[in-house]
């Protein structure tokens, strides 16, 4: 093979490498968008139970069913997955900073410069 071909094959894998992180990351943003959204649903909906009465009766979606609870029966759960849901964030921010750490030390070693973003 000659010095040109080996090039133009180093290239491609270099392209399909930074293709791979790219995408990578752009999963990770997706997910992230994702759970920041069902975080602001979330405190909605207790921002809006809060004043009412704890007895009354409200509706939950649980795995596809409506159903009914109470408002104290729904609060506690809602926090409960909000917590959760917070941790979920940012473990997948974290995720997101070392992969484009990551990219950013690959770019470097390869010296690869981006053309295009």
């Amino acid at each position: 093979m000659s010095q040109q071909q080996v090039s133009v094959k180093k290239q491609q894998e270099l392209q399909t490498q930074y293709s791979n992180y790219k995408n990578n990351l752009q999963q990770i943003a997706q997910k992230i968008g994702d759970v920041e959204q069902e975080t602001e649903e979330h405190k909605l909906v207790l921002e809006t139970l809060g004043p009412v009465s704890q007895d009354r009766k409200c509706f939950r979606m649980i795995n596809g069913v409506l159903v009914e609870r109470t408002v104290k029966d729904v609060v506690p759960a809602l926090e409960t997955n909000l917590d959760g849901l917070k941790k979920v964030l940012d473990d997948l921010m974290k995720q997101y900073k070392t992969k484009q750490d990551e990219m950013e030390k690959w770019k470097k070693k390869n010296n690869v410069q981006v053309v295009q973003q």
